[in-house]
């Protein structure tokens, strides 16, 4: 799986750069020798008349997906998924996401534009290339039966459905595109957001029933039923499906395939630590480690073609992590050097106060998530130039090392493996889980809850706490904010929290409530709710109108 789309486009360049020399030529003189051809083309119709073609676009599909978080340097792209929310914020003192959300949140900005493109340029081009194609009669003859050509579209599919998904999530109702086209359209229209879902829900249903169980080491990271079924629960729960959606959850946590992990695992099992802290250490992610909770995981790998995406790795750790290496010790020396187990920050997202303090009051000493396995709350200066060195960072006053410098960390997002042993990089290879079952775990207690049955709720929402070594919840206490908070306490750098708010309809509510910037507070608007449309795709659309969301 760590094999890449990336080195079929750099044939397909070359051979074009190849032609397009053996063009100049041809206008210079008449010798025949020149008067050359490719040796091979790279269009789908070449590449997808076998099956080891189609497993390159699925290869292609699974790159264009973690892009979702490696695109470009991604400051402006996957972090905002968390900053400007009631959970973080960013901690960059100057024009950084949702510092301001009218000057920040229009039709123009990075975010709302490259989401965009993420989901229309690459994963529904390809997703939907690969389904088209395996359809056509006339190929039918690669297959040896109907299941394997299933099996493949069903991917595809998982995908077209995540995406959409996705979209439905951010900007609401936008354009379903299920095919492929031979030449430009420009006549698109937004379909309804129940519209998207109900694509996404039939997508993922086809999904659910052709995909496999488990994968083979060697294919770790491949989408299987159970992430179609995970994914399905929250689109049931979208749509107002509750039964179906505690039903599809219960299809997971009932396989007998997946369980939360109780007992210290992998790499670093024998080392100081705790179960929750291993299910993030370098290794642990997949099935392969003895992880039986993860369920799809972003795959990455350092020195390999396609392994580290475009911006060179998993940079959770560049994003989360507090920018230490300004610090100051008291004589007003440099008291930090980049060290392994730190790596390198830039604080640009860092975690609310009351994320990192109210959300554990009742629990403060218990919830091993809150443990100094997983919250990092004392720095101790790293430089041995500083007579300081190895004390503990006393406590600074000044904004910009209190917001951007030094905070408590989550350690989640530590890895020991920076990009080709660079630590300057603030990148990683440690491989990221999409989805695991202590989400799907709260997916299902939602979906109770919106049934009302508050009982089963609490039963599914303390499974969790139960590993964390939490007090259980009553019945009672009970709500859909509670389940929000929950999620904080498990997922923060997990789960695109923006969505998950928007989806819940709590980002507004949320973050003026609990965000820790004034300026963010007050200058979010109801009309936030959702992602502008891009000026861009309207601007592009010019043979029918792409209506932009209220607001904008």
């Amino acid at each position: 799986m760590k094999t890449s789309f990336r080195n079929m486009i750099y044939r397909y360049l070359y051979l074009l750069f190849a032609v397009g020399l053996i063009s100049l030529g041809l206008s210079a003189c008449e010798d025949k020798f020149l008067n050359e051809k490719p040796l091979a083309s790279l269009s789908s119709d070449v590449v997808l008349t076998s099956k080891a073609g189609f497993e390159n676009y699925i290869n292609a599909l699974h790159n264009a997906a973690r892009e979702e978080q490696t695109l470009e340097d991604n400051h402006d792209y996957y972090f905002t998924m968390q900053s400007g929310t009631d959970i973080a914020t960013t901690g960059q003192e100057d024009a950084r996401p949702f510092r301001s959300y009218v000057t920040y949140l229009n039709p123009n900005a990075n975010t709302v534009v490259k989401y965009w493109r993420w989901a229309y340029q690459l994963m529904l081009i390809r997703a939907n290339t690969i389904i088209v194609y395996a359809n056509k009669p006339e190929l039918s003859g690669i297959w040896a039966s109907e299941a394997e050509k299933n099996a493949i579209i069903a991917e595809a599919r998982f995908f077209r459905a995540y995406t959409h998904n996705v979209l439905a999530n951010l900007y609401g109702g936008v354009p379903v595109i299920d095919t492929i086209y031979a030449g430009p359209k420009t006549d698109f229209v937004r379909n309804t957001r129940k519209e998207v879902y109900e694509s996404a829900k039939a997508d993922l249903e086809f999904a659910s029933q052709w995909l496999p169980a488990t994968v083979e080491k060697s294919k770790e990271g491949r989408i299987v039923k159970a992430a179609a079924d995970h994914l399905l629960s929250e689109v049931y729960i979208s749509l107002g499906e509750y039964d179906k959606a505690v039903e599809s959850a219960g299809k997971v946590i009932d396989s007998g395939l997946y369980e939360l992990m109780k007992t210290r695992f992998g790499s670093e099992k024998d080392l100081p630590g705790d179960v929750f802290s291993d299910l993030f250490k370098l290794g642990n992610q997949n099935r392969s480690s003895g992880n039986r909770e993860s369920i799809y995981v972003w795959q990455f790998e350092d020195l390999t073609q396609g392994g580290s995406g475009t911006s060179g790795g998993n940079s959770i750790l560049r994003g989360w992590g507090p920018w230490y290496i300004n610090l100051r010790d008291p004589d007003g020396k440099a008291g930090m050097i980049i060290v392994d187990s730190l790596g390198r920050g830039v604080g640009l997202t860092r975690p609310t106060t009351y994320f990192l303090y109210n959300l554990w009051q009742d629990n403060w000493k218990n919830d091993i998530r809150n443990s100094g396995y997983n919250i990092r709350r004392t720095m101790y200066y790293t430089n041995p130039a500083s007579k300081y060195f190895g004390k503990p960072v006393e406590p600074k006053t000044s904004r910009i090392d209190t917001m951007q410098n030094a905070y408590p960390t989550l350690r989640k997002i530590e890895g020991k493996t920076p990009k080709s042993g660079n630590n300057t990089t603030g990148r990683t290879f440690t491989d990221f889980m999409v989805y695991r079952l202590a989400d799907t775990y709260l997916l299902r207690a939602e979906a109770h809850t919106r049934k009302g049955d508050l009982v089963k709720a609490a039963a599914d929402i303390n499974v969790v706490r139960a590993r964390a070594n939490a007090k259980p919840v009553a019945p009672a206490a009970r709500t859909l904010d509670y389940i929000l908070d929950e999620r904080a306490r498990e997922l923060i750098a997990e789960e695109p929290r923006r969505r998950t708010l928007i989806r819940t309809g709590k980002l507004v509510e949320r973050t003026r409530k609990y965000n820790m910037r004034e300026d963010t507070k007050a200058s979010i608007q109801d009309y936030h709710e959702f992602y502008p449309i891009p000026q861009t795709a309207i601007d592009a659309n010019f043979s029918a109108k792409l209506e932009q969301n209220p607001g904008y």
